[in-house]
C-alpha cells in the first residue's frame, strides 16, 4: 500500500487535506446527534412542570417515541439515496433538514405541532449517522475502518455530555437548547458545503462502466443475505441495550437499593466507559479482526450485565462493573457498524449501513419500553439486567453467524482512499 501511495505524491497531499475535513465534519455531525439524544430527556421535567402547551406525561412519551420513529425512517431511507446521489449531498441535506426543524421546535403552538416538528427533525437526524460513518470509512484505508467508525462515534457521547452540562446552566430556559443545536447545525452544513469532499469510493463506482441502480433488494441477494440478517439482528439488539441502559440505569440502580446520587452517577460512569470502549474497540478490531473482536465485546457485555443484577456493597466494584459495561456494550454496537463498512462494497455500503442503523433504531424504541414495563411491574431489579444479558446473548449469536470475509466479488475491499488511477489494487477483507 505504501508503494502505491508514494507513486503519486500530489494525490497523497490532496487526499490528506480532504481526509482532515471529512474526519472533522463527520465527527461534528455525529456530535449533533449525541446532543439531540439527551436534549428531550433533559427538558421533559421542565415541560411537565410548567405545563408547556398543556403537555402531559403521555404527550411527552408520544413525542419521544415519534422522534425515534423519525430517526429510524431517516436511517433506512437515506442509504439507497446516498448510494445513488452521493454521500456529500445527502449529508448536507440531512443536516439542514434536521437543523431547520429543530429551530422551529420552540415556536410550536400545540403539542401536536411539537411532535410533528420532532418527527421531521428526526428524519434528517437519522440520516446523519449512517452517511457520516460511510464517508469516514471510505476516506480511511481498509485496515483502519474499525477505528474510523469507533472514533467517529466518540462524538456521539461528547454531544450527550455537552447537552447535559448546558441543560444545567439554562434551567427553565429550555428553548436555548434547541436554538443552539439548530444554529450550530446550520453553520456545520455551510462549512460542509464548502469544505466536505465527496467520497472517492462513490465517485469510482459512478464512473464504473457496469454501474447499476442501487436498491434495498441488493442486500437480499445470496452474496449479502447471510451477513444482512446477522447485522440487522445484532444492530437491533445492540441499540436496544444502548438506549435501554441510558434510559433506565439510574432507576434500576435505585431499585437495587443504591442512593439516588449514586444511581445517577452510574449513568455518567457508563458513558465514560463507552468513550473508552470506542477507542479501545476500534484499535483491537483493526489488529485482531472485526468479527472476533465484536464477539468478544458482546460476550463480555453478557458477563458485565449479569454482574449488575447482584447488589454490590463496594462502591469501587460497582463503579468498575458499570464502567466495563459501558466499555463493552456501547462499542460492541459500533463494531457492528464497522463490520458493515468493511464487508460491503462502496456500491451498496450506504444502503447496508442505513438499513442496519434503521432496524437498530427499532431496538432503541423497544428496549426502553420493555425495561419500563419491568420497572412498572416492580421487578426492574434484577430482571431488567437479566433481560439485558439475554439480549446481549442474542447479539453474540447473531454476530457468530456473520461471514468472516467479504464476498470474493466485492470490487473495493482495497482502501477506498487509493488513487483513482489504480483501482485494482485489491486486498482481502479482514
Amino acid at each position: 500500500m505504501a508503494s502505491t501511495v508514494s507513486s503519486a505524491p500530489p494525490a497523497r497531499t490532496g487526499t490528506s487535506g480532504r481526509n482532515v475535513w471529512t474526519v472533522v465534519l463527520c465527527w461534528i455531525t455525529v456530535l449533533l446527534e449525541g446532543y439531540d439524544l439527551v436534549v428531550l430527556g433533559a427538558i421533559i421535567p421542565t415541560l411537565l412542570k410548567t405545563h408547556h402547551l398543556g403537555m402531559t406525561a403521555g404527550d411527552a412519551t408520544t413525542i419521544a417515541t415519534l422522534s425515534l420513529v423519525g430517526v429510524a425512517i431517516g436511517a433506512v431511507c437515506v442509504g439507497p439515496l446516498a448510494d445513488r446521489l452521493g454521500r456529500r449531498l445527502l449529508l448536507i441535506g440531512s443536516v439542514v433538514l434536521f437543523s431547520v426543524f429543530t429551530l422551529l421546535v420552540p415556536l410550536a403552538g400545540s403539542v401536536t405541532m411539537f411532535a410533528i416538528l420532532r418527527l421531521v427533525a428526526g428524519l434528517g437526524l437519522g440520516a446523519c449517522m449512517p452517511v457520516s460513518l460511510t464517508m469516514m470509512a471510505e476516506h480511511m484505508p481498509a485496515a483502519r475502518r474499525a477505528r474510523a467508525s469507533t472514533l467517529t462515534m466518540t462524538g456521539y457521547h461528547t454531544g450527550a455530555v455537552i447537552t447535559s452540562l448546558l441543560a444545567l446552566q439554562v434551567t427553565d430556559d429550555w428553548q436555548v437548547l434547541f436554538y443552539v443545536l439548530g444554529a450550530v447545525g446550520i453553520v456545520v452544513a455551510g462549512v460542509q458545503y464548502f469544505r466536505l469532499p465527496e467520497s472517492e469510493a462513490f465517485v469510482r463506482t459512478q464512473q464504473a462502466p457496469d454501474k447499476q441502480r442501487v436498491a434495498f433488494t441488493e442486500l437480499l441477494k445470496p452474496a449479502y443475505l447471510r451477513a444482512g440478517i446477522g447485522v440487522w439482528v445484532a444492530s437491533f439488539m445492540g441499540l436496544l441495550l444502548v438506549y435501554g441502559l441510558n434510559t433506565w440505569l439510574p432507576k434500576l440502580m435505585n431499585d437495587a437499593g443504591y442512593p439516588v446520587p449514586t444511581a445517577v452517577t452510574q449513568l455518567l460512569i457508563l458513558n465514560v466507559g463507552g468513550v473508552a470502549g470506542l477507542v479501545l474497540g476500534g484499535f483491537v478490531a483493526d489488529r485482531r479482526g472485526l468479527k472476533g473482536t465484536t464477539l468478544g465485546w458482546f460476550g463480555a457485555s453478557v458477563l458485565m450485565l449479569a454482574c449488575l443484577s447482584v447488589r454490590m456493597h463496594s462502591d469501587f466494584m460497582l463503579d468498575l462493573v458499570v464502567f466495563l459495561t459501558g466499555v463493552f456494550v456501547f462499542s460492541a454496537q459500533v463494531l457492528v457498524y464497522a463490520y458493515v463498512t468493511h464487508y460491503y462494497p462502496a456500491s451498496v455500503r450506504g444502503t447496508a449501513l442505513g438499513s442496519a442503523s434503521g432496524i437498530g433504531r427499532i431496538g432503541s424504541i423497544v428496549g426502553p419500553s420493555i425495561t419500563g414495563a419491568l420497572v412498572t411491574a416492580g421487578i426492574g431489579h434484577p430482571w431488567g439486567f437479566y433481560f439485558f444479558a439475554a439480549v446481549a446473548v442474542l447479539a453474540f449469536l447473531a454476530v457468530l453467524t456473520l461471514p468472516r470475509n467479504a464476498p470474493a466479488a466485492a470490487p473495493d475491499t482495497a482502501p477506498d482512499t487509493a488513487p483513482a488511477a489504480a483501482p485494482g489494487a485489491a486486498q482481502p477483507a479482514q
